[in-house]
C-alpha cells in the first residue's frame, strides 16, 4: 500500500468531503490499469481470509495495516456509506451496516471509523468533532435524497440511517462528536433533510429536538420550517399503520417540546440565548392552531387533507399526550393560552350577529372538531378554570362571539356542575349590570343564558324560567330604582330588530313586574315587540301552550303545534289526574287560541273507545269545568257517533301508515346509537363521548316529534300503576332502543376496562334520558322489566339495568317523585327507592332475581364510585338496596349468618358477574364478605329488626325458595339468635322479649293495612283484611307470647307490667289514637280497617292477653280495665250487632275466664273460682256492660260449653253471676212462651236485653199477643227494652235487608210505648241520657255513637204513636221535641244522615196528613210541622228551659227559633189555636 499524501489545499478551505487516494494526476494514470486488475474490498478480506489462518500473534500487526489502508486509499464517506454485500456477512464492517441481523455490531467496527477519524482530523488540523459533524451531516443529507413522503423515512432509508446513528453514538460516547456543529452542519442542509430523520437523531439519543431548534440562527426561519413540516405530519397521522403510529409518536415529541420551552414558568439560565426558545415554540403552536381556526371558519369538509391536518393537531390535546412527561402547569397554561387564543382569534362578529345567529351554535351544530377541542381543554383546565378563563377573556378582549357561545354550550354539555358556575357568572354579571349600568355585562349575561338553554332542560334552565326569575318579581334586579327601569327596557328595545321570535315571545308571555306608575314603559315595549313579530309574520295568539320559547328549531304552525299541545296535555293530565295549568291559562288569557286551534285539535272525531282513555277522561273534566261549549262539546259526540270504526275497513283515508314510517324517525336515532358503541369498545375516543351524547338527545327529540323539552315532569309528581303500568307503542319502541342500547353499551365498555375507568359516558346517557319527556315511559318500562318480567332477564339486561339504576340516583334531587298505586309500599318516593321498591321477595324466582340484581347494583357502584365521601355515598346508593340485598343473602345462605372476617377490596370484580346462577350465587357470597360492603352495614345501610319484619311479611310461603323447615329454622336464628340479642342502636331488641313483639305486631299490623299485601290468594296461611303473606310470622308470635307468659311468671299474665299495660293494647291505643283526629270518609274507614285488624290479633293471640294483673288479696281478681275500655271506645262502634259484640269476641273472652279460672283453681292464690268469676261479671255490669248483653245474645251456642267446661274443671254449679244470665235468658223464653208471667230477674236492664234479643226471633203474632203484658213489669225494664227497641229500629234503618225486619221493628217499638203510655211511665228521659246518669247512663254504653247520634231520627219516626194525653202531661216534651228537632236537621246539614229504607211500610201519619216513607228532607218538613202545631198548645211550663236550647241550636231553623221565643214572651191566653190531635 502507498505511503501516506499530503492534503490538498481544498481541504484547508474547510470542504465537507476530503481527498483520501492520492493526487488526481495518480489517479487519472491508474484507473484504467486498476479498472482491470482491481478487486473489491470485500473479495480482499475474504481472499485473505481463506488463504490465512487466525493467529493471534499477528492481531496487532494487522489492525497496523488496516489503519494505514485506510488512510492511504480509501474515501472516508464512501466507506460510512457503503452498501451492504452479502459476501461480506462476516465481516466486521458488513455487519455494522447490516439492519437484519440481530446481533449487535462488535465494538472494533465503530473503533476502526473512530480512529480514522482521529487520523484524518489531525492531517487536516481540525478538531475530530468538528470533522465528524461535517462528515455525518453530509451522510444524513444523503441518506434523505430521493424521499418517498415529505416528512417520513422510507423502511430502506430507516435502515441506513439507523446503521450510521449507530456510529453515531459511539463516536458522541466517545466525544468524537461535537453535537452543537452537528446540528449547525444539519440546518444548512435543512432543505433536504427530513422531518423523522431528526426525530430519530432525538430518539437515538445523538441530538436532542431541544438542542437542534435551540441551534438554528434564524428564529423566523425555524419557526416556518417546522410549521410546514407539522402540517405535514399532522396530515399522515391518519393514514395507515404503521406510518400513523410513527407520525403520532414525531408529533407528540414535537409538542410535548413546544409545550415544555414555550410554556415554562422559568426559562433555563443556562440557555445561550434563553429568549429565542421559547418565542419559537410559542410561535409555532400559534401558527398551528390559527391555521386550524382558519380552516374550520373556511368549512372542513372530511377527508380532505386541511381536515387531516386539523384533526390530526387537536389529537395532540389529549391528556395522555402529556401524561408523565412534562409538568401539569405547563400543560395547563399552554391549554389555557389555547382557549384564549380560540375565544379571540379573527373577532370579526358583531353582538348583534350574535344575537341574531346564536341558536346555529348549539352543541350540535358546532363542528365535532372544535367541540372536542372544547372538551379536551375542560378535561385539563375544569369547570371552574375554564369558567375563569372565560369571564376574565370576555372582560379584557374583542371575542369571536361564535366560538364563544359555543364554548358556553360546549361547558354545559361537559361538566354537569358547569350549570351552577354559569348560573353564579351570570348572577354576577346582572349584579354588575344593573350596579353600574354596564351594557357589556347584560350583553354577556344573555347571550349566555340563552346559549346555555339551547341545550335543553336537562343542560340549564329555558330561557324562559330564567327571564322570569331574573325580572318577574320584585327581588328582580331592575327593582332598585327607576333608572335600572329604563336601563332594563331600552337594553331590551335595542334588541328587538335583532331578536328571534321565541324571545321575543318570552317577553311579552312572562314580562317584567314593572310598577304602575312605570307601566308605559311596559306597554311601549311590548308594542314594539308585537309590531316586530307582525314584520316577521309570526302571532302571539296562536303561539302553544308547550311550545319552547327557546328552541333552536323552526316555527311550527299553529294547527302542528296544537296537535302537540293537545297530546302533551293529555299525558300531564293522564299522570296528575288534574287539568294542566296551562291548559286552564289558555282558556281564560288566550282564548283565541284555545278556542280557535286547541280544541278542534282536541275534539277530532274518532271511533270511541269502549272503556274511556285519557282523552276522553281529559274532554269529560274540561266539559265538568265549562271549558268547552255545549254546542261544540255535542257536535263532536255526534261526528264521533257517525265516524267509520277504521277495524271494519283498510285505513282510513289519510291515515294510512307506510311499512317504515315508524321506524324511519328511529333510523337516526338508532345510528347515533351505535356510533356511541363504537365508541365504546375504543378508549382513545371517550373525549368524544359527550358530543356523541348530545348528537343522540337531538336526534331522540327528533324521534319523540317534539323540540327541547320544557320540563313539566320536573315540576309535578309522576303517577304510575304499577300493577298495569301503561305505555304507548311508539314510546315504548323508542325505551326500549335505548335501554337496550345502554346494555349494550356497558357489556362493550366493560370487556375493555372496569367502570371506574369507563368515562362519564352512563350519567350522560342518564341524563339524556331524565332531560326528556320520555322518563314517565322510561319508568313504566322499568315497571315492566323488573317487577312484572324480572326473572326473565338475561344476565346482560340485569347489569345493564342495575348501572342504569345506580346513576339515576345521581341525579336524584333534580328528578321529579313517583306517586304509584299498589303494591308501592308508599306514595311520593324518590325515583331510585320507587325503582327499588319494584324488587319483590315473595316467590323463589323474584327473590333470586332481586339478587342478581342487588348484587350487579352494588358490585357497580363499589366498582364505579368507591371511594366517595360521605354525603356522596348517601346520594348514589339507596339504603332499601343494601338492605334488600342482606335480607336476601341471609336468607339464601346459612353461611352468610356466621360472622367471618372481611376481605381485601382489591380483587372485587365487575365482569365475571355474567350468566350461570352458580356465578351470581358466587359474586354474591363475595360481596358480601368484602370489607368496604360491610364498612357500610356500620351505618344506617344496616338491617334492622323492622327491616326485616317488613321484608319477610311480603314472602309467599307456597311459593317460597326456603321449604317449611328451613323457613322455621330461619326465623329462629333471624329472632332468637340475631335480632333478640342485638342492642337496639343497631336495629335489635337487646334482649327484651316484649319488645320483639311490640314490634312484630306493629309491623304485622302495618303490613296488612298497606298495599303490599295486594295478592288475594284464597290458599295463603294467612288471610287478614283480604290480605295475605307469610303467616308463620304469626305463628312467631304465638309462640314468642307464650315464650313471654312463661318469662314473666304465673301471676303476671303475658305482657302486662303494673305501669304500662299490657303490650298489645299499648299499640292498639296508639294506632288508633293516630286515626283520631281525622274526620273525613277516608280515614273514618281507615279506623274501622284498623279496629278489625284489632280484634282478629286479639282473637289470634292466646286468650290470657285479655286478662290484666292479677289483684292481690283474697280472692286474687283478674283486671279488665284495658280490654272493657278497648270494648266502650272502639268495639262498641264497629264490632257489634244491636248492642252486642260479635260471636267470635264474646267466645274469646269467656273463653280467657275458664282458661284462666282453671288455671288459678289448679295452680294459683283464689281457692274460690266461682267468687272469682263472680267478681269478674259484677265488673262487667259496671264498667263493660255490653260484655254482659254480648253473652245473651250468642247464649245458646255459649252455654252448652260453659256448663261442660265448669263442671268438668270444677264440679259445681255454675256461679251466681252466670246463673243471673241463664235466668235472664229463661225469663225472656218464658214471657213469649207462655201466657204465665214470672218476675225478672235480678237487673232489669239484663232482663230487658234477654227480652229484646228474644223478641227479635219471635214471630210477629207472638210478638203483638205477649208484648201486651208487659204493664205487669217494672218501669226501669220497659224503659231499658224502649231502648233496645229503639237501637233495633235504628238498625233496621241503617241496614235495610228486609221489609220485615223494618215493620218488626217498628211494631215492637210501638208496642213498648203503649205500654209506657198506659202506665203513664216517662220514657223522654231515653233521648237526654248522658252517661252521668246514675240510673240509665249505663244503656249509653250498650249502643253504638251513630245509633245515639240518629236518637232525633227514631223519635219523629215514632209520631203517630205519640199520644195527645203524654204531650199534654209531660211539661219536658215540648223541650225535647225542639231538641230532637235542632239535632236532626244538624244531621241533615252535617251530611250525617242517609236515605232510609223506602220499603218502611208503617207511615207516619199526622192527622190526616200524606204517608211519610224513610226520606230524611220528608221527615224533617213533618217533623217541623208538628213542632210548629205543638208549640201553641203547650204550657207556659214547657218554655222554661227554652233559652239554653235555642241558644245552642236556634240558628238551625231561626223560624221554629223565633216561634218558641214568642210563645215563650206573650201570654198564653192569646192564642186559641186547634188541637193537635
Amino acid at each position: 500500500m502507498g505511503g501516506q499524501r499530503a492534503p490538498s489545499a481544498a481541504s484547508d478551505g474547510g470542504v465537507p468531503e476530503l481527498a483520501m487516494s492520492g493526487t488526481p494526476a495518480w489517479g487519472a494514470a491508474t484507473e484504467e490499469s486498476m479498472r482491470v486488475r482491481r478487486r473489491s474490498w470485500t473479495e480482499l478480506l475474504a481472499g485473505r481470509l481463506k488463504r490465512q489462518k487466525y493467529d493471534p500473534e499477528k492481531e496487532q500487526k494487522l489492525k497496523d495495516s488496516a489503519l494505514h489502508l485506510l488512510r492511504s486509499h480509501q474515501n472516508l464517506n464512501d466507506l460510512l456509506l457503503e452498501v451492504e454485500d452479502p459476501r461480506c456477512e462476516k465481516l466486521c464492517l458488513g455487519k455494522l451496516i447490516d439492519c437484519h441481523s440481530a446481533e449487535a455490531p462488535p465494538d472494533h467496527s465503530s473503533f476502526f471509523i473512530g480512529s480514522a477519524l482521529q487520523d484524518q482530523a489531525s492531517r487536516l488540523g481540525v478538531p475530530v468533532g468538528i470533522l465528524s459533524a461535517r462528515i455525518f451531516a453530509c451522510s444524513m443529507e444523503q441518506v434523505c435524497v430521493e424521499p418517498s413522503h415529505p416528512v417520513l423515512l422510507s423502511s430502506e432509508q430507516r435502515k441506513r440511517l439507523s446503521s450510521l446513528l449507530e456510529i453515531a453514538q459511539y463516536l458522541s460516547a466517545h466525544s468524537m462528536l461535537s453535537r452543537l456543529s452537528f446540528c449547525q452542519e444539519l440546518w444548512k442542509v435543512q432543505n433536504s433533510l427530513l422531518l423523522e430523520a431528526l426525530w430519530r437523531l432525538h430518539m437515538q439519543s445523538v441530538v436532542s429536538l431541544q438542542e437542534l431548534l435551540e441551534s438554528h440562527p434564524d428564529v423566523q426561519a425555524v419557526t416556518t420550517w417546522l410549521f410546514k413540516n407539522l402540517c405535514l405530519l399532522c396530515e399522515q397521522t391518519g393514514a395507515s399503520y404503521p406510518s400513523d403510529s410513527v407520525a403520532r409518536a414525531m408529533l407528540a415529541d414535537f409538542v410535548q417540546l413546544l409545550v415544555l420551552r414555550g410554556f415554562q414558568e422559568n426559562p433555563d439560565p443556562r440557555t445561550v440565548e434563553p429568549e429565542k426558545m421559547p418565542q419559537a415554540a410559542a410561535s409555532i403552536l400559534q401558527r398551528m392552531l390559527i391555521y386550524a381556526l382558519d380552516a374550520l371558519a373556511a368549512g372542513l369538509q372530511e377527508e380532505t387533507s386541511a381536515y387531516r391536518v386539523v384533526r390530526g393537531w387537536f389529537d395532540m390535546f389529549s391528556g395522555h399526550v402529556y401524561c408523565g412527561i412534562i409538568s401539569t402547569d405547563s400543560v395547563k397554561r399552554f391549554f389555557s393560552h389555547s382557549l384564549t387564543q380560540i375565544l379571540t382569534h379573527s373577532p370579526v362578529l358583531k353582538v348583534s350577529d350574535a344575537v341574531q345567529m346564536q341558536r346555529e351554535w348549539s352543541f350540535v351544530k358546532t363542528h365535532t372538531l372544535l367541540t372536542t377541542l372544547y372538551h379536551r381543554l375542560f378535561v385539563m383546565l375544569g369547570p371552574e378554570e375554564s369558567v375563569g378563563c372565560l369571564q376574565e377573556v370576555l372582560e379584557t378582549q374583542e371575542v369571536h362571539w361564535q366560538r364563544v357561545l359555543s364554548c358556553v354550550s360546549s361547558l354545559v354539555i361537559c361538566f354537569p356542575e358547569a350549570q351552577q358556575l354559569v348560573k353564579d357568572w351570570v348572577a354576577r354579571l346582572m349584579a354588575c349590570a344593573f350596579e353600574s349600568y354596564h351594557l357589556d355585562s347584560i350583553v354577556t349575561a344573555f347571550l349566555i343564558v340563552r346559549q346555555a338553554a339551547l341545550e335543553g332542560p336537562s343542560v340549564f334552565l329555558s330561557y324562559a324560567d330564567w327571564f322570569k326569575a331574573s325580572f318577574g318579581s320584585t327581588r328582580g334586579y331592575h327593582h332598585c330604582s327607576k333608572k335600572a327601569l329604563v336601563f332594563l327596557f331600552k337594553f331590551l328595545t335595542d334588541l328587538v330588530p335583532w331578536e328571534a321570535p321565541q324571545y321575543l315571545k318570552v317577553h311579552i308571555l312572562h314580562p317584567p313586574l314593572v310598577p304602575s306608575k312605570y307601566r308605559t314603559l311596559l306597554t311601549d315595549y311590548i308594542s314594539l315587540a308585537k309590531t316586530r313579530l307582525a314584520d316577521l309574520k309570526v302571532s302571539v295568539e296562536n303561539m302553544g301552550l308547550y311550545e319552547d320559547l327557546t328552541s333552536a328549531g323552526d316555527i311550527a304552525e299553529p294547527q302542528s303545534q296544537a296537535a302537540q299541545d293537545v297530546e302533551k296535555a293529555i299525558l300531564v293530565f293522564e299522570h296528575t289526574g288534574k287539568i294542566p295549568v296551562p291548559v286552564m291559562e289558555a282558556s281564560i288569557f288566550r282564548r283565541s287560541y284555545y278556542m280557535s286551534h286547541f280544541l278542534p285539535a282536541l275534539l277530532t272525531p274518532r271511533v270511541l273507545p269502549a272503556v274511556p282513555d285519557s282523552r276522553e277522561g281529559f274532554i269529560e273534566s274540561l266539559r265538568r269545568v265549562d271549558k268547552i261549549p255545549p254546542s261544540l262539546y255535542s257536535a263532536y259526540h255526534q261526528a264521533c257517533a257517525t265516524a267509520k270504526d277504521p277495524r271494519l275497513e283498510n285505513v282510513a283515508p289519510g291515515m294510512r301508515a307506510e311499512p317504515g314510517c315508524a321506524e324511519e324517525p328511529l333510523g337516526p336515532l338508532m345510528a347515533a346509537l351505535g356510533e356511541l358503541r363504537a365508541a365504546m369498545t375504543d378508549p382513545m375516543q371517550y373525549d368524544v363521548i359527550s358530543a356523541q351524547m348530545a348528537m343522540i338527545s337531538e336526534r331522540l327529540s327528533a324521534a319523540l316529534g317534539h323540540n327541547k323539552d320544557d320540563g313539566t315532569f320536573e315540576r309535578v309528581k309522576i303517577q304510575l300503576n304499577i300493577l298495569a303500568p301503561k305505555l304507548e307503542r311508539q314510546d315504548q319502541t323508542v325505551v326500549d332502543l335505548l335501554l337496550t342500547a345502554f346494555c349494550q353499551n356497558l357489556m362493550a365498555a366493560s370487556s375493555f376496562a372496569p367502570p371506574q375507568r369507563q368515562g362519564p359516558w352512563a350519567a350522560l346517557f342518564v341524563r339524556t334520558l331524565c332531560g326528556h319527556r320520555l322518563l314517565p315511559a322510561v319508568l313504566a318500562r322499568l315497571i315492566q322489566l323488573l317487577h312484572h318480567q324480572g326473572p326473565n332477564l338475561s344476565a346482560s339486561h340485569v347489569l345493564g339495568l342495575a348501572a342504569l339504576v345506580i346513576h339515576l340516583g345521581e341525579f336524584k334531587s333534580t328528578l321529579p317523585e313517583v306517586d304509584s298505586g299498589p303494591p308501592a309500599p308508599t306514595s311520593g318516593l324518590p325515583i331510585p327507592e320507587f325503582l327499588y321498591s319494584l324488587l319483590t321477595c315473595r316467590t323463589r324466582e323474584s327473590l333470586l332475581f332481586c339478587l342478581k340484581f342487588c348484587t350487579a347494583a352494588i358490585s357497580y357502584f363499589l366498582c364505579k364510585f368507591s371511594p366517595q365521601p360521605h354525603d356522596a355515598l348517601h346520594s348514589c346508593l339507596s339504603p332499601g338496596l343494601i338492605k334488600k340485598f342482606q335480607f336476601v343473602v341471609l336468607r339464601l345462605f346459612a353461611q352468610a349468618r356466621v360472622p367471618h372476617l372481611p376481605e381485601d377490596t382489591a380483587s372485587l370484580s365487575w365482569r365475571p358477574l355474567f350468566l350461570p346462577s352458580t356465578d351470581w350465587y358466587r359474586a354474591a357470597l363475595s360481596l358480601w364478605r368484602r370489607n368496604n360492603f360491610q364498612e357500610l352495614l356500620k351505618e344506617e345501610f344496616r338491617l334492622t329488626y323492622r327491616d326485616w319484619l317488613q321484608l319477610e311479611l311480603e314472602v309467599q310461603p307456597g311459593a317460597d325458595v326456603l321449604s317449611d323447615a328451613e323457613r322455621q329454622d330461619f326465623h329462629q336464628w333471624a329472632i332468637h339468635e340475631h335480632y333478640l340479642p342485638q342492642p337496639s342502636s343497631l336495629g335489635g331488641c337487646s334482649g327484651d322479649l316484649e319488645v320483639a313483639c311490640t314490634i312484630l305486631v306493629s309491623e304485622l299490623m302495618d303490613f296488612y293495612q298497606s298495599s303490599r299485601s295486594y295478592d288475594h290468594s284464597e290458599n295463603s296461611d294467612l288471610v287478614l283484611c283480604s290480605r295475605t303473606g307469610n303467616g308463620d310470622i304469626l305463628s312467631r308470635l304465638q309462640e314468642m307470647a307464650v315464650d313471654l307468659e312463661l318469662e314473666q311468671g304465673p301471676t303476671t299474665p303475658h305482657g302486662c307490667s303494673s305501669t304500662q299495660g299490657h303490650f298489645l293494647f299499648r299499640i292498639f291505643h296508639k294506632r288508633l289514637q293516630a286515626l283520631a283526629d281525622s274526620r273525613d270518609v277516608t280515614s273514618s274507614l281507615r279506623r274501622q280497617q284498623e279496629l278489625l285488624m284489632c280484634r282478629r290479633l286479639l282473637l289470634r293471640l292466646p286468650p290470657t292477653v285479655l286478662i290484666g294483673n292479677l289483684q292481690a288479696g283474697q280472692p286474687a281478681t283478674p283486671t279488665c280495665e284495658e280490654f272493657f275500655q278497648l270494648v266502650n271506645s272502639e268495639l262498641r262502634n264497629c264490632c257489634c250487632h244491636g248492642g252486642a259484640l260479635t260471636h267470635d269476641i264474646t267466645v274469646h273472652f269467656f273463653r280467657v275466664t275458664w282458661h284462666l279460672l282453671g288455671l288459678l283453681s289448679a295452680c294459683l292464690r283464689s281457692p274460690d273460682p266461682s267468687l272469682t268469676a263472680n267478681l269478674i261479671l259484677t265488673q262487667c255490669q259496671t264498667k263493660c256492660p255490653m260484655i254482659l248483653t254480648s253473652a245473651l245474645l250468642w247464649w245458646s251456642s255459649l252455654e252448652p260449653v260453659l256448663c261442660s267446661q265448669w263442671r268438668r274443671c270444677f264440679q259445681s254449679a255454675l256461679p251466681r253471676e252466670l246463673r243471673r244470665l241463664q235466668e235472664a235468658q229463661q225469663f225472656a223464653s218464658n214471657f213469649l212462651s207462655s201466657d204465665s208471667a214470672s218476675p225478672a230477674p235480678h237487673l232489669p236492664w239484663v232482663s230487658a236485653a234477654a227480652l229484646h234479643f228474644a223478641v227479635k226471633e219471635a214471630e210477629k203474632e207472638i210478638i203483638r199477643r205477649q208484648l201486651k203484658r208487659l204493664e205487669c213489669e217494672t218501669e226501669e225494664l220497659l224503659v231499658s227494652l224502649l231502648f233496645f227497641s229503639l237501637m233495633g229500629l235504628l238498625s233496621s234503618h241503617l241496614t235495610p235487608d228486609d221489609t220485615a225486619d223494618s215493620l218488626k221493628a217498628v211494631d215492637i217499638c210501638a208496642e213498648v210505648l203503649s205500654c209506657l203510655e198506659r202506665k203513664k211511665v216517662s220514657w223522654l228521659v231515653l233521648f237526654q241520657l248522658t252517661e252521668t246518669d246514675a240510673k240509665l247512663g249505663h244503656l249509653l254504653r250498650l249502643a253504638p255513637d251513630q245509633h245515639t247520634r240518629l236518637l232525633p231520627f227514631a223519635f219523629y219516626s215514632l209520631l203517630s204513636y205519640f199520644s195527645e194525653d203524654t204531650i199534654i202531661r209531660e211539661v219536658d216534651f215540648l223541650h225535647v221535641a225542639a231538641d230532637m228537632y235542632f239535632k236532626l236537621v244538624q244531621l241533615f246539614v252535617d251530611g250525617k244522615t242517609r236515605s232510609t229504607s223506602p220499603q218502611v211500610g208503617r207511615s207516619l201519619q199526622l192527622h190526616g196528613q200524606s204517608c211519610l216513607q224513610g226520606n230524611p228532607v220528608e221527615l224533617i218538613r213533618e217533623a217541623r210541622l208538628f213542632l210548629l202545631q205543638l208549640i201553641p198548645q203547650c204550657p207556659k211550663q214547657s218554655f222554661s228551659n227554652m233559652a239554653k236550647l235555642l241558644a245552642s241550636h236556634g240558628h238551625y231553623d231561626p223560624e221554629v227559633s223565633a216561634t218558641l221565643l214568642s210563645r215563650q214572651q206573650a201570654d198564653p191566653d192569646l192564642y186559641q189555636e186547634p188541637h193537635l190531635f
